[in-house]
C-alpha cells in the first residue's frame, strides 16, 4: 500500500514539551487531531503527563482536581505490592478482592495546539488558550485523542473523557482554535473513538463512533443528530475480524472523507500484532452501510517510534487533512508516544478495499 511517511517523522516528541506541573514529566504527545486554519495547519495534540517517580516498588495514581480552571492535580502512591490492584499496564485495575469498582491511571492527559505553515514542521503554540483542560468531573482522568471536524465556518471537537466513571465521550466547538465552547458528555460510558461526518446527510448530523461492553469485541456503529449533543438511531456498522489483522477491536479514525465512491473512513484496528489502519468506504447516502474494506491493513507499526514506546507497535490515527481531491495527510500516533505523518492518494486506498 502507497502510504509514504513523512521524512521529517516524528514530528512531536515528549522532548518538545515541557510538563506543565512541577514533578511531573511528558510521556507522550500523540494522537492529535488535524485541522486547517486560514493558511496554517494545527494540530490538537493529546499530552500525557505522570508524576516523576524513582522507585520500582510504588506506583503514583494521579488525577485532575476540576473545581478550579486550569485543573489542579493531585497523587496517591500505591505499593506494587499491593495485592488489591493489577499493575501490568498503565491503567491500574481493581482486583476481584478490591472493594474499589473503578480502574486508575498512572498519566493523565490534556490538549496541546501545534502550528505549522507547511504541514511537516510542527511548532507548539505557547500562548494564552493554546491548551484545553479537563474541566468536569467526567474529565478527572484526562481529556484525549480528538478529532477534528470542519462544517462550515465552525469546528466540531469530539474526545475521549475519562473518570472514575468510565469513558465518554465530550464535545467542543470553535472558530479560532482560541475561544472553544463546551457542550458536554454527548455520549455516556462506556464510549470512544467518536467523529463528526463534516456535512449533513438527509438534514442531520452523523457520527460514527465505538461503544465497548464486555458482551462482544468493540465495533464501530453509527449515530445521528439534528443539534450535534443529542444522539440517536444508532446502527451498527463494522465488527473485528476473527484470524485477520484487525481481530480483537476497531474504531473510526479521522472524520471521512466524501469520495465520488462513497464516503472513506480510515479505522484502527487492533489484533495479535498490535495497532494498524485500515480503510472502510461507506454508502454515500446510508453510511451505516459498508461498500468495501480493507482485506490487509494499510499501514502496520513498522519504524522504530511505532514499534517502541510507551505501547509498542502501535500506529492510531485520528488526524487526517484532505489537501485536494487526490491526496490525504494523515497524523497518527507512534506507539503511543510520538506524532507522525504520512500521505496517501484516495485512489490508491479505494482501489485496495474489496
Amino acid at each position: 500500500m502507497p502510504i509514504e511517511r513523512f521524512a521529517e517523522n516524528p514530528l512531536l516528541c515528549p522532548a518538545d514539551i515541557e510538563p506543565s506541573r512541577d514533578g511531573f514529566e511528558v510521556i507522550g504527545t500523540f494522537n492529535a487531531g488535524a485541522f486547517r486554519l486560514g493558511d496554517r495547519y494545527g494540530l490538537l495534540v493529546r499530552v500525557a503527563e505522570r508524576p516523576v517517580n524513582d522507585d520500582p516498588a510504588l506506583v503514583p495514581v494521579p488525577a485532575f482536581d476540576t473545581r478550579s480552571y486550569p485543573p489542579t492535580a493531585t497523587s496517591e502512591t500505591l505499593r506494587r505490592d499491593d495485592t488489591l490492584w493489577d499493575f501490568s499496564t498503565c491503567v491500574v485495575s481493581p482486583a476481584k478482592n478490591n472493594p474499589v469498582q473503578h480502574c486508575r491511571l498512572t498519566n493523565l492527559s490534556h490538549l496541546r495546539i501545534a502550528w505549522s505553515t507547511d504541514g511537516r514542521r510542527f511548532i507548539l503554540d505557547r500562548s494564552s488558550g493554546s491548551t484545553i483542560w479537563p474541566d468536569n468531573q467526567f474529565e478527572r482522568f484526562g481529556i484525549e485523542d480528538a478529532r477534528v471536524t470542519q462544517i462550515g465556518g465552525a469546528y466540531c471537537i469530539t474526545y475521549s473523557a475519562v473518570s472514575d466513571r468510565g469513558i465518554c465521550v465530550g464535545l467542543l466547538s470553535t472558530t479560532d482554535f482560541r475561544l472553544f465552547a463546551r457542550h458536554g458528555i454527548i455520549l455516556p460510558h462506556e464510549n470512544k473513538d467518536a467523529c463528526v461526518f463534516p456535512e449533513k446527510i438527509d438534514d442531520e448530523y452523523v457520527m460514527l463512533h465505538r461503544p465497548s461492553s464486555g458482551w462482544c469485541r468493540p465495533g464501530m456503529w453509527i449515530a445521528r443528530s439534528h443539534d450535534l449533543t443529542h444522539w440517536g438511531r444508532h446502527e451498527f456498522v463494522a465488527a473485528p475480524r476473527p484470524g485477520r489483522w484487525d481481530s480483537r477491536r476497531i474504531g473510526a479514525g479521522p472524520p471521512p472523507v466524501r469520495t465520488k465512491d462513497g464516503w472513506l473512513e480510515i479505522y484502527h484496528g487492533a489484533g495479535d500484532d498490535g495497532y494498524g489502519l485500515g480503510a472502510v468506504l461507506l454508502d454515500t447516502d446510508n453510511p451505516a452501510r459498508v461498500i468495501a474494506r480493507s482485506r490487509e491493513p494499510v499501514m502496520l507499526p513498522e519504524t522504530d517510534y511505532e514499534r517502541h514506546g510507551f505501547v509498542d507497535n502501535v500506529v492510531f490515527c485520528n488526524g487526517l487533512i484532505q489537501e485536494n481531491d487526490a491526496e490525504l495527510r494523515l497524523y497518527y500516533g507512534g506507539a503511543d508516544t510520538v506524532t507522525a505523518g504520512a500521505a496517501c492518494i484516495v485512489r490508491d486506498l479505494l482501489d485496495s478495499l474489496e
